[in-house]
């Protein structure tokens, strides 16, 4: 089947319809069918169309103003040949469920090429998520590494549900001890029952910072240092001087608090959280807390996904923002 170069697309006559009716290919127009630089190569690579004057290696050269056109022929032929139908989308593609095709079904996904080495803008990430469940679609990354390997991520927006559970620790002061709090506290007390802290001995508890500082602002625990005891503030500045991210944390830890999760160090994972869903044995979710205006090269995310995976656990990213926290789950699929 012969085509013809027009304005940085391939077009078909009346015959291209066919690949339109029986594959999707292209857009219909009243002179025929265009391709985007994608298709036309993919249909050029397997031999279906003919573009007069150019091969498969010289087409891809044409159309390499583009410098992100390999990366997209790849995901696009990968996709293709699982048996999916493909068309340029809101974002880079949209895929068709199987055996469905434009005018016959729906698309299943919204997807977004990307290279390892690709900036994650989380506000951007955020919109184009929530634009994609506005239209009932599920999101997806396919990042091409330096090797040209593909790997495909779904990305959610987690809403997490709040748990009831209405029992408060009791009001103590406690002592300071360089930065950490103690608390007196008998055995199987009220913040053993929360899981705060980590027990010290038969009567006391040892706080880690950021507990103390939202148990301090909530009012149940005051601290007594050098004859008087300071305030939340006092005890926010002083460890802000040596916990850089103590700002970002402390919100997501009081977001997930307030929803009755159980949010305990992720350093042993490499991340800021690993929280429980009530008083589970295992915690369920690792949580990177993300700063306004944070971006993060994909293969950092890319280790996040794959340490939360090796653990049986969710990766979320809690996205502050002007409204309050967003959740971002990033999973690794096989479409």
């Amino acid at each position: 089947m012969k085509a013809r170069l027009e304005s940085g697309h391939v077009m078909l006559g009346q015959d291209g319809l066919t690949l339109y009716d029986q594959s999707g290919f292209g857009r219909p127009l009243k002179e025929g069918v265009r391709l985007s630089p994608v298709e036309a190569l993919y249909l050029v690579y397997r031999g279906r169309i003919e573009v007069p004057g150019f091969d498969f290696d010289s087409l891809l050269v044409h159309f390499s103003g583009d410098v992100h056109v390999l990366r997209s022929f790849l995901v696009y032929r990968d996709i293709r040949e699982r048996g999916y139908v493909v068309q340029t989308g809101p974002q880079d593609f949209r895929i068709f469920r199987r055996g469905e095709k434009p005018g016959k079904g729906e698309s299943l996904y919204m997807l977004r090429v990307l290279s390892e080495r690709d900036l994650i803008d989380f506000a951007v990430v955020r919109k184009e998520v929530q634009a994609t469940i506005n239209m009932r679609k599920r999101h997806v990354l396919a990042v091409v590494d330096d090797e040209f390997e593909l790997t495909y991520y779904e990305v959610k927006i987690q809403k997490p549900a709040p748990i009831e559970d209405t029992q408060n620790p009791e009001p103590v002061c406690g002592i300071l001890s360089s930065r950490s709090v103690i608390i007196p506290a008998a055995p199987e007390s009220a913040y053993d029952q929360a899981f705060y802290g980590k027990r010290f001995d038969d009567d006391r508890i040892v706080l880690s910072t950021i507990e103390s500082v939202s148990l301090m602002e909530q009012g149940f625990v005051t601290v007594k240092h050098e004859g008087r005891n300071i305030t939340a503030q006092e005890y926010r500045e002083m460890i802000r001087e040596f916990d850089t991210e103590m700002e970002p944390k402390l919100k997501v830890y009081q977001n997930l608090r307030s929803l009755n999760y159980i949010p305990k160090t992720g350093y042993k994972f490499g991340h800021h959280f690993r929280v429980y869903l009530g008083r589970k044995v295992h915690s369920e979710m690792l949580v990177q807390a993300i700063e306004p205006n944070t971006t993060l090269p994909m293969n950092i995310i890319s280790r996040s996904v794959r340490m939360a995976h090796s653990v049986k656990k969710k990766m979320l990213f809690g996205c502050i923002h002007a409204e309050g926290i967003a959740y971002v789950e990033f999973a690794r699929i096989k479409l």
